[in-house]
């Protein structure tokens, strides 16, 4: 018991100014929880939870997420949810540190600075607590990252691992299956293009080939263990196997925006999805799914059905495939809405608030299950309602207002990321092309498939600030000094060594990054540190210090208010509507 204290002691010694970060954004959370307990409701919460307490696949959207729910059941609480959330979104700063400081040997102040939008953005904070699926996705697939670039060159248990991580986080978010062939070229240029530093082995093209074989081998299988898993439950209760049928319906209210049939060759049974209307006055993407007067509806129920996902699958192909540039120009509309410097009352005003902590509880809505009033009050065993409590709710609702990202910065740290790639290839922008590919796919798949939400954006700005830490990156571990890094550094990070003290590939990061005082160099094994398993000495006990550039720092002030004041009350099926569909033309 007395070495715990030691251990504490040791992490706050090195990592002081991450650690006086770290608090405030914790309380922050505590806050959070106290003034709406204990939890908040987004118009897609109640099928989750549906499907949770039914513990049965939802057809229009993978369900990993409710067999989370499921697992956390017995305790019958909220709270147990949005806490582990909570500390969810503060694990992953933590990777995010952790990797810059000890993978890259970024200065303390950056890498504290890179973790600070996941700590106070005030979005990321109320995302945490909804009963959503976005902070497990989030922590899953950032930690199949972490796993991944935890090592110069990820050994295959590394990369099964990490596919495992990647395919549970595709059952939670199918968005996490369009990161599988980032993480497979990650694999492939980490193995195949070895950085200068990693010496005569990492240049073997036999081994590289074997190396690179056997992580892919590994990461897709384990990707693929969840994945076939979760179809074959799926299949069990619907008779499909597949994850959902919901891909060709949503692709196709992406198309509606802009297809012409006239411009379309059509067989017969896809001419009813047809509309007459002109897309200049036609509504958004999603109305095309959820409204009433959706060709969707002229076929028979239930919409999420093979037949009907079928049709619109094709039809949203030949649209693509006729008007190739619209559908380019639909994409890219929604992706640069990811830039906007002001958020926008988005899809529409109801929707909008359910992003914001409000006055009072979302109307949950009354489907009676096993003697209780709705799924959501049997899961709990009571008032499923948010309690909203002063003046607890008051202060994160006004901190929500003023503190958080605006989109124009997120395009900045994607443009700092994509510098260090391209300008530090050769160092850490290998590395670096990982994160910054998780976050554009993130936010560019979404777009390209359905439509652009505020909340798919949250999710990816921890990776693009990764990439934009990993810039500033004295070396990456296992690599020499990387002199060009020195903008940035402070006086005590500006010490170099000469170029036979440095240990090229040793897994442990030196005394003066991690905070201690450099112990007594002892002379070089020969040969390289891989073969003969040399390694630098560890770090004396009771080492003290700040590390390396223990400047304090933090994000630029955003004095501005978020748009829509509303903060009202929406429907259950708020998010589903925007306006009514014209009627079409006779």
């Amino acid at each position: 018991m007395r070495a715990v204290p030691a251990v504490i002691r040791r992490c706050l010694a090195g990592n002081k100014l991450f650690a006086l970060a770290l608090i405030p954004a914790v309380l922050l959370r505590v806050d959070a929880e106290l003034g709406y307990r204990w939890q908040s409701w987004f118009n897609d919460s109640f099928s989750y939870v549906s499907s949770a307490v039914t513990l049965t696949p939802d057809t229009a959207r993978p369900s990993g997420y409710p067999v989370y729910l499921w697992l956390l059941s017995p305790f019958h609480s909220y709270f147990l949810v949005t806490a582990s959330q909570h500390l969810m979104g503060v694990l992953v700063a933590v990777m995010i540190y952790a990797l810059a400081r000890r993978r890259f040997a970024v200065p303390a102040w950056v890498a504290v600075l890179a973790t600070l939008p996941v700590l106070y953005d005030g979005f990321e904070i109320q995302l945490e607590h909804l009963i959503m699926t976005d902070t497990l996705f989030l922590f899953l697939a950032f930690a199949a990252l972490t796993v991944l670039l935890w090592n110069p060159r990820p050994s295959w248990r590394a990369c099964l691992a990490a596919g495992l991580l990647l395919g549970l986080s595709s059952t939670v978010r199918s968005t996490g299956l369009a990161l599988i062939p980032v993480f497979a070229l990650y694999l492939l240029i980490r193995f195949l293009l070895p950085g200068p530093a990693e010496g005569v082995a990492g240049r073997n093209g036999g081994r590289g080939w074997r190396a690179l074989i056997a992580g892919l081998v590994a990461c897709g299988v384990a990707f693929a263990v969840p994945v076939i898993g979760y179809e074959a439950w799926y299949q069990e209760a619907h008779g499909q196997f597949t994850m959902t049928e919901s891909t060709g319906v949503f692709l196709y209210s992406r198309v509606m925006t802009f297809a012409d049939c006239s411009r379309m060759t059509l067989p017969v049974d896809l001419l009813s999805l047809c509309t007459s209307v002109p897309p200049a006055q036609r509504p958004i993407a999603q109305a095309y799914i959820w409204d009433a007067a959706s060709p969707l509806n002229r076929f028979p129920a239930p919409k999420f059905s093979p037949t009907v996902n079928k049709l619109a699958e094709k039809f949203a192909i030949e649209a693509i495939e006729a008007q190739p540039l619209d559908y380019a120009q639909a994409v890219w509309d929604d992706t640069v809405r990811s830039f906007d410097w002001s958020r926008q009352v988005f899809p529409n005003g109801a929707t909008y608030d359910e992003y914001l902590f409000g006055y009072q509880s979302l109307s949950i809505p009354g489907s009676p299950y096993r003697g209780y009033s709705s799924p959501e009050a049997y899961y709990v065993r009571g008032n499923p309602d948010t309690v909203v409590v002063n003046p607890f709710a008051e202060l994160i609702r006004v901190y929500q207002r003023y503190v958080w990202l605006p989109g124009t910065l997120y395009g900045l740290i994607l443009l700092i990321g994509l510098a260090g790639v391209v300008l530090r290839w050769r160092r850490a922008g290998r590395d670096a092309l990982l994160p910054w590919l998780c976050s554009v796919v993130l936010v560019v798949a979404p777009a390209a498939t359905a439509e652009f939400d505020y909340r798919y954006v949250t999710t990816a700005v921890p990776f693009a600030c990764l990439a934009a830490a990993m810039t500033f990156g004295r070396r990456a571990r296992g690599g020499q000094p990387d002199r060009s890094a020195g903008a940035g550094t402070s006086a005590a990070d500006a010490v170099v060594r000469p170029a036979g003290d440095a240990v090229p590939g040793s897994d442990a990061l030196p005394p003066e990054v991690m905070g201690g005082s450099p112990p007594p160099i002892p002379p070089i094994p020969p040969g390289p540190p891989e073969v003969t398993g040399g390694s630098p000495p560890p770090i004396p006990p009771g080492s003290s210090g700040d590390g390396a550039g223990g400047e304090s720092g933090g994000a630029a002030r955003l004095p501005r208010r978020i748009p829509g004041g509303g903060l009202r009350d929406g429907l259950a099926n708020a998010g589903h509507n925007q306006r009514d569909l014209p009627a079409d033309a006779p």
